[in-house]
C-alpha cells in the first residue's frame, strides 16, 4: 500500500489537504472518506478504516476539511452544507484523474455528509455509515453551552479537542435547516449502516431511524463493543472488514 499526498480546492476557495491510500496489486474500487465534525483526516477512523480498506484492494482518499489539519481556510467559515459541497468535489477530483470513486465511507458527522452528498455522486455506486446521526442537528450537542452565545453575539469561541475553533452562527443555522429524510428515502444506491450500541455520543436510534428511512437494498450491522471514535483495539479494522466484504457486490 502506498500513500501519496492529495490537494484540491474547496468549493469555497482554500485549498484541501488528503491523502489517497493506493492498494498493492489488483484495485477493487476507490472510495472516500468523510471524517467526523472536526476529527480531521488523521483521526482514527479516517486513516485506520481507509487503510485496511486499502490493503483490501480499495483506494480510499481521506481529507481534512476546512482549516482542519492540513487544509487551508478556517474552520469558522465552514458548515454541513459545504462538507457536503466538499465531499462531492473530492469525488469529481478523483474521477479526473482517472480513478472514479464507486463507494463512500463517513464516520460520524461525515456520515449524515455522504448521506447528503451520495445522489450527486454518479459514480458512486454503494455507501457505508459508521456511527452517523440522523439529523446534522445532533451535532449542536457538542457545543450546546455555547449556542445561546453563539446566536445572541454571531459567533463565539468554542473549545474542542485541545483546540480553540470560532463557531458562528451561519454553521447553527446550516444544521437546523437540513433535514436529510427526504434525501434519505429518495436514495437508491445501496447503504451499509454500522453503530454501536454502546455509542454514547451518537445513540443507536439514529442508525434506525437511517435505516427505515433508507430503501432496499441496506444493511444494519452492531458494532457492540465498540466506541463512537474507533479507538479501540481492532475496532476500526473490524469495521473496514465489513465493508470491505459488503463493498464487493458493487464495486466495478
Amino acid at each position: 500500500m502506498t500513500s501519496e499526498p492529495i490537494q484540491f480546492p474547496s468549493t469555497s476557495g482554500p485549498t484541501l489537504a488528503g491523502v489517497l491510500e493506493i492498494p498493492e496489486g489488483e484495485v477493487r474500487g476507490w472510495g472516500v472518506f468523510s471524517h467526523g465534525l472536526t476529527l480531521g483526516k488523521d483521526s482514527p477512523a479516517a486513516s485506520r478504516v481507509s487503510k485496511a480498506l486499502a490493503a483490501d484492494g480499495i483506494g480510499m482518499l481521506r481529507f481534512d476539511n476546512l482549516g482542519l489539519g492540513d487544509s487551508g481556510g478556517d474552520w469558522a467559515d465552514s458548515s454541513f452544507s459545504l462538507k457536503v459541497a466538499d465531499t462531492i468535489a473530492a469525488t469529481r477530483m478523483m474521477a479526473g484523474r482517472g480513478t472514479p470513486v464507486s463507494l463512500l465511507v463517513g464516520h460520524s458527522f461525515g456520515g449524515a455528509a455522504v448521506l447528503a452528498a451520495a445522489e450527486q455522486c454518479p459514480d458512486v455506486r454503494a455507501l457505508a455509515t459508521v456511527g452517523a446521526p440522523y439529523e446534522p442537528q445532533h451535532a449542536e450537542h457538542n457545543f450546546e453551552h455555547i449556542v445561546d452565545l453563539v446566536m445572541a453575539q454571531g459567533e463565539a469561541e468554542w473549545r474542542i479537542g485541545g483546540r480553540e475553533l470560532t463557531l458562528r452562527r451561519g454553521f447553527i443555522d446550516d444544521l437546523r435547516r437540513t433535514d436529510l429524510s427526504e434525501v434519505i428515502e429518495r436514495l437508491r444506491k445501496p447503504l451499509l449502516i454500522l453503530h454501536s450500541p454502546d455509542d454514547t455520543m451518537v445513540p443507536i436510534r439514529n442508525a434506525q431511524e437511517i435505516f427505515f428511512a433508507a430503501h432496499h437494498p441496506r444493511s444494519f450491522i452492531d458494532l457492540e463493543a465498540t466506541d463512537h471514535f474507533l479507538t479501540g483495539k481492532g475496532h476500526a479494522a473490524r469495521a473496514a472488514r465489513i465493508i470491505g466484504a459488503w463493498a464487493g457486490a458493487y464495486l466495478g
